[in-house]
């Protein structure tokens, strides 16, 4: 007997490894098997995903025989699974909540936006719709900031800050345009929102409202102040200057479809909103260099 364990001994390591258990002995079956179930899994989902419609991650893991414990042990996330089945990832919730409320807040404004409706239309549950927006202030700014011309517009205002006027706004004009017609789609709709939103300062969006305004209308308000204190633009009210040139450019946004169907007027859009900004900049001459 001395003799048997000092060779297992010489052999394996320790003299505990002579008692092997059910689970030293299964373990050794675990990554086959774990692979075998990663096959199923992707063998089911792409049963699943040619029925068509939007499955679940239990609508996955139910057509593969396990739970959803089991599938998220193999597979992080949906977009894991997709990957692994080399399909495009579909947009996540807070992307299509975005993009239904965008669509909705264009169409009717954000008062009349239900956010149960928001819920059904981007497939996602009451839940998740709160736990990623906590109300209408939390996606109003969510809208604003993936939506709207404020972050394009401060790049730029950053990028080329120590240029003159002459070149800051027409690009400033020109960069307002290219957001509100990106994609080939017409954004005016959240534009309109957000005016009447910032006009009338209801009370679940005011403070939503006051933040993007004074991140916008903030680094506008430094530049065209240094600006006139360097001489370039005549003294005036900051704000002042700033209405009458965001103004004729917000006007002309809004009509331009109108114009070109009734009036059949074509301008080019970034054309137009370049010589509004000159038009400005005329008038936003120093009195000496008229």
């Amino acid at each position: 007997m001395l003799l048997i364990r000092h060779v297992w001994r010489q052999a394996f390591g320790t003299e505990r490894q002579m008692y092997l258990t059910r689970r030293d002995v299964s373990s050794s079956f675990v990554p086959m098997a774990s692979a075998e179930a990663r096959d199923r899994v992707l063998h089911r989902a792409r049963v699943v995903l040619a029925m068509g419609g939007k499955p679940t991650i239990t609508d996955f893991a139910t057509a593969a025989g396990m739970s959803r414990a089991s599938f998220y042990r193999m597979f992080k996330s949906r977009r894991a699974l997709l990957e692994a089945l080399h399909r495009t990832p579909e947009p996540d919730a807070r992307d299509r909540i975005l993009a239904a409320a965008f669509r909705t807040v264009g169409e009717r404004g954000l008062t009349a936006l239900s956010m149960d409706e928001l819920a059904g239309k981007a497939g996602v549950s009451r839940a998740s719709l709160y736990r990623l927006f906590p109300g209408k202030g939390a996606l109003f700014t969510a809208l604003v900031l993936a939506y709207s011309p404020l972050e394009p517009v401060t790049r730029v205002l950053t990028a080329i800050r120590d240029q003159p006027p002459d070149v800051v706004m027409p690009e400033v004009a020109r960069t307002f345009y290219r957001t509100v017609y990106a994609g080939g789609e017409n954004r005016t709709g959240l534009l309109r929102a957000l005016f009447f939103e910032v006009s009338s300062l209801a009370p679940d969006t005011e403070e939503a409202a006051r933040e993007v305004i004074a991140a916008l209308m903030g680094s506008l308000v430094m530049y065209v102040t240094g600006q006139m204190s360097s001489g370039r633009l005549r003294r005036m009210h900051p704000l002042l200057s700033l209405q009458s040139f965001v103004g004729p450019i917000f006007f002309h946004l809004m009509t331009r479809p109108v114009a070109e169907r009734v009036m059949g007027i074509e301008i080019g859009g970034e054309d137009a909103v370049a010589e509004l900004s000159e038009a400005w900049l005329r008038a936003m001459q120093p009195e000496e260099t008229r």
